[in-house]
């Protein structure tokens, strides 16, 4: 489980294809607190660190992404140079910042409005039609792996909507968010309460 707090910006120094593709990522943890077989979100999506290695400040692991991942995630993300942003896993006592994330990507959107508004980024993302009923203003989103609150939502013809969030400077310095530009893709983790009511539409249907 995460929170959607980033708690570290990771570049992809890495990728080749061997069985799964193994991507290596250097991030400025401490390697002594990164555990092999432990989680970390890169970009909202749950992934085993198999290697690591380096110094604090410094350091690298190394996961390896199946092919399934690859599909289900934002296109190029990764590709060597490619920006993550990561977090540890959830421990027992630790401040629950932002909400319940499971680091399962559930689909990818699409970024199609992007403005300042009183010093904030107006990000506008395109939610395809299979999770758009899930999404809901002032309800939580996890937006490649940080923990936002839906500010509108609107409902488009073709059953996709799109969906605003307001992203202050901090966020956007502290994360990748304020660098998507339209056209770029996201990967959309709805809340995990509107996980078991998807669930339970589909079995009541």
């Amino acid at each position: 489980m995460f929170t959607g707090i980033v708690t570290a910006i990771g570049t992809v120094t890495h990728s080749a294809q061997q069985g799964d593709r193994r991507v290596r990522i250097a991030c400025p943890y401490d390697p002594a607190t990164i555990d092999i077989g432990a989680s970390i979100s890169c970009s909202g999506a749950c992934m085993t660190v198999v290697e690591k290695g380096g110094a604090t400040g410094d350091a690298w692991f190394a996961i390896d992404v199946s092919g399934e991942s690859v599909s289900r995630t934002a296109p190029g993300m990764w590709d060597e140079g490619a920006k993550l942003n990561l977090e540890t896993a959830l421990r027992l006592g630790d401040e629950l910042g932002g909400h319940i994330v499971t680091g399962h990507v559930d689909a990818v959107g699409e970024v199609v409005g992007s403005e300042e508004v009183g010093g904030s980024t107006k990000l506008t993302i395109r939610a395809p039609k299979d999770i758009a009923p899930f999404i809901a203003p002032k309800g939580s989103i996890t937006v490649d792996g940080v923990s936002l609150t839906v500010n509108e939502v609107r409902d488009r013809d073709d059953g996709v909507c799109d969906f605003t969030l307001n992203i202050i400077p901090h966020t956007g310095e502290v994360t990748t968010l304020g660098a998507l530009a339209e056209g770029d893709g996201v990967n959309l983790e709805i809340d995990v309460l509107a996980r078991y009511l998807k669930r339970m539409q589909a079995l009541a249907g």
